[in-house]
């Protein structure tokens, strides 16, 4: 257990942190499987929308730090890929 103040606040900060990012990304897994889902099942249409709002999900965790930049741009790329694929 921490002694000083500051090493006190900084658990205090780092538990809300983790929390926020745990909701986060637990929502961008979440909404990469619906996702596959549509491609599977063959919804063109539904996952040319669905798909905005994963890239959204996405640029949000990277812009908060939550994911790294580059791992935002390679998921969409992917993505378009698999959306590509299947139309």
């Amino acid at each position: 257990m921490p002694r000083r103040k500051t090493s006190l606040k900084s658990n205090r900060v780092n538990k809300r942190k983790h929390t926020r990012n745990l909701k986060v990304k637990t929502q961008l897994k979440k909404a990469l499987k619906k996702f596959q889902e549509l491609v599977i099942q063959k919804n063109a249409n539904e996952a040319k929308v669905f798909l905005a709002k994963v890239f959204s999900q996405l640029d949000k965790a990277a812009k908060k730090k939550i994911i790294h930049p580059a791992t935002a741009n390679r998921k969409k790329s992917r993505l378009m890929r698999r959306l590509s694929k299947s139309a």
